[in-house]
């Protein structure tokens, strides 16, 4: 009869029990599984300011909902984007800010954040998220109960589509809209500088 250890009698234990999934493969299924609640949400956020913001349309109230619900879209879009730098490993330029805040006025700041195409683009974003959502949580739930030794491969296709999805709608339009947001810094920057000057010319005035 033989004693001492597996290792004294020369015998290999087997390897430590593991995931046979990488680490991006998780990070990918898991991205599919959270689509569905944060597609109802998205879409539920985005029906809800829109259908008061045209219900009120015909009176002067409804133009600012959709204004700020324009805003609230840009933060939902930037925290997909990060998300989807986090699971997908996919970076996403960040669009140019919405200018000026207050400074031209309200109706200024009404005006330009209604003409927002980013806004609009992560508003749509939203409202086709919960199908897309629906299909990828029931895929990916159903394939790892049933289709687990290829669910890598699903994974991977059906993430493939939400790269395309966040690159075609929440990333900056084109170089025209990133030239605009230079413009609008150059702006700012110049009219600083001359008012500046101007305050220095009237203290050279005022000191004679």
């Amino acid at each position: 009869m033989t004693s001492g250890s597996p290792d004294e009698r020369g015998e290999r234990l087997p390897r430590p029990p593991a995931f046979a999934y990488p680490a991006q493969t998780w990070k990918e299924i898991a991205h599919l599984l959270v689509n569905l609640p944060l597609g109802i949400f998205g879409f539920v956020y985005a029906v809800m300011w829109l259908a008061v913001g045209v219900g009120m349309a015909v009176t002067i109230g409804g133009l600012p909902v959709l204004a700020v619900g324009l805003l609230g879209s840009r933060w939902l879009a930037r925290f997909e984007r990060r998300r989807a730098r986090s699971l997908l490993a996919l970076h996403v330029d960040e669009p140019s800010r919405m200018p000026g805040g207050l400074d031209g006025g309200f109706f200024s700041w009404l005006w330009r954040s209604l003409r927002d195409p980013v806004g609009w683009r992560a508003t749509l974003y939203a409202a086709i998220r919960l199908p897309w959502g629906i299909l990828t949580f029931a895929l990916t739930l159903v394939s790892l109960f049933i289709a687990w030794p290829v669910l890598p491969w699903i994974a991977r296709a059906l993430t493939n589509v939400d790269r395309v999805m966040v690159r075609g709608l929440l990333s900056p339009s084109d170089e025209l809209e990133r030239r605009i947001a230079e413009l609008e810094s150059d702006r700012g920057t110049v009219v600083d500088t001359a008012a500046a000057d101007l305050r220095r010319i009237e203290r050279d005035l005022h000191d004679g």
